[in-house]
């Protein structure tokens, strides 16, 4: 997985302290921490995929903005919360309360080099709730930095019907939508001669529909009981072409929002 990270021009691991204490000193200055996890993707996708996509969005996004901001991007925070995997293998999950304490850790340790804003990147959708609460508890410890968070996907939101085949369900977790990245930037890694469709079935009308329609209502179930290869979505739609198309909005969203925050906090 470390391999397969970028080591980009907007990338904190690659930069010595002098230059990252130079960049956030810079005005309007932007620390990006992305967010994934460890844990299972059905029989097609690595278990790394959700840190795999939130690193290569954030660090697209970062280096699209970098003429504009000042930015760097950290190395991932590579386990999420994923207790609904578990049963299924492969995955590494943190408590929930474990989790918060990392993110406020990384943020606050982070931006002892002076950054003036800090943004979290998220790529797992059980970490969904958790960046909410991080975003308030680094905000409160650190009053003078703007402090932010997302989702990454749900950028994707207002132009994905423009590019996806599979119906409602068909872009959940390893789905169409995330094998598509993944062929793009990790092909190497997608067994595609093991992708099966298997759509999701939420019995709830106000419960998750797709990876883009969540929904009002929480649930909790182990996730087997939605899925018998641990993947939901239509995978066999995914292609390298509709990943690219997809990487490409996403990151003219994401680096614009890195030029919002940036703005605020100057």
């Amino acid at each position: 997985m470390t391999a397969a990270m970028r080591l980009s021009a907007v990338a904190w691991a690659a930069k010595t302290r002098r230059e990252i204490r130079d960049v956030g000193a810079a005005d309007g200055s932007v620390l990006v921490v992305p967010v994934g996890s460890i844990e299972q993707h059905g029989h097609h996708l690595p278990v790394s995929t959700d840190t795999l996509l939130a690193d290569a969005v954030a660090h697209r996004g970062a280096e699209r903005a970098a003429d504009d901001v000042p930015i760097l991007v950290t190395p991932p925070v590579w386990s999420g919360f994923s207790p609904h995997h578990l049963s299924l293998g492969g995955t590494i999950s943190l408590e929930l309360d474990d989790l918060l304490d990392a993110l406020a850790d990384v943020a606050d340790t982070a931006l002892e080099n002076g950054f003036d804003a800090l943004c979290f990147v998220n790529g797992h959708g059980g970490n969904a709730a958790a960046i909410n609460n991080a975003v308030s508890i680094v905000g409160k410890s650190h009053p003078d930095v703007e402090v932010t968070g997302l989702t990454y996907f749900q950028l994707a939101e207002p132009s994905v019907d423009e590019i996806r085949e599979s119906e409602t369900g068909g872009m959940s977790h390893g789905g169409e939508f995330e094998t598509s990245l993944m062929l793009h930037l990790h092909p190497e890694l997608v067994r595609m001669e093991d992708a099966d469709a298997e759509y999701l079935d939420e019995p709830y009308d106000r419960g998750t529909k797709d990876l883009l329609d969540g929904g009002p209502l929480a649930t909790y179930r182990p996730f087997e009981e939605y899925s018998d290869t641990g993947a939901i979505g239509d995978p066999k739609l995914a292609n390298a072409e509709k990943g690219e198309e997809l990487l490409d909005r996403l990151t003219d969203e994401l680096a614009d929002v890195f030029r919002n925050v940036s703005e605020q906090a100057r």
